[in-house]
């Protein structure tokens, strides 16, 4: 048996790049996973095709994050399929403009920073806040934010780790609120990782110079890995994790450092 075996978990944008290696991760370890996607149902299907060819469990459900309602239709997707919640992951989020883009400060326009804010801060809000008559004592609240909140962003990034200090906010507070049913909330803030959100910049000979600059940052060396933050999330959803809440887990490499 798996840690997470009789467990079921839901991961927000689980079927992409650090969610899907988040939501392989936990299949795993033997939880069900629902693996949530906005748009790509696509991505979303082949990952939860992965982890049941791998021997686990796993179903999509679809919900646009950013929207009004956006958590009523979650878990409305959520509870056809499911019947209470072991482990949340807070893992879907956005760092670029409206128009998909990543503009200058001075450029950034009222309508990036209000999308900003409503995918990355206030659609996990409201998804735990909704979500917690689900979470079953002893559960896991895990939400993943970013290394920027701990360091000066790029202008173009402002707005994104705004939005994302926001999420680590979130977590002390809640730790503190959800402590007395045995929940735990933790935060885990990767830095640069090898994923589709990042590949203009990582990925090709043509960024080879930049890639060897970004794995430089870190005292190890090389550049994340996604499932080196499904490792740290799997660690925290799990009973070994059981004493640490309330935390911000460095998950860039030491790049901070």
């Amino acid at each position: 048996m798996g840690a997470l075996s009789g467990r079921t978990a839901l991961v927000t944008g689980g079927g992409r790049g650090i969610g899907r290696a988040i939501s392989e991760r936990l299949g795993r370890d033997g939880a069900r996973v629902g693996v949530h996607y906005g748009s790509d149902a696509t991505a979303a299907k082949e990952t939860a095709a992965a982890i049941e060819a791998a021997g686990g469990e796993a179903f999509t459900l679809r919900a646009e994050l950013g929207v009004p309602g956006d958590a009523e239709t979650l878990w409305a997707a959520f509870d056809e399929q499911a019947d209470g919640l072991d482990i949340l992951v807070n893992n879907a989020g956005i760092n670029k403009a409206l128009d998909g883009t990543l503009r200058p400060f001075g450029e950034i326009t009222r309508d990036d920073v209000e999308h900003l804010f409503a995918v990355n801060t206030t659609a996990p809000f409201f998804v735990i806040q909704q979500g917690l008559p689900r979470l079953r004592d002893g559960g896991r609240i895990v939400n993943v934010s970013t290394g920027l909140t701990h360091t000066a962003a790029k202008s173009e990034l402002l707005a994104y780790a705004m939005s994302k200090g926001g999420v680590d906010v979130l977590t002390r507070s809640l730790a503190l609120e959800l402590g007395p049913r045995g929940i735990t909330v933790n935060t885990v803030a990767p830095g640069a990782v090898d994923t589709d959100m990042n590949a203009a910049w990582l990925r090709g000979e043509e960024n080879a110079v930049a890639r060897t600059a970004t794995g430089a940052r870190s005292p190890l060396g090389r550049v994340a890995d996604p499932t080196d933050i499904g490792d740290i999330v799997a660690f925290l959803a799990s009973d070994d994790s059981r004493w640490v809440t309330g935390q911000w887990i460095d998950g860039s490499g030491g790049a901070l450092l």
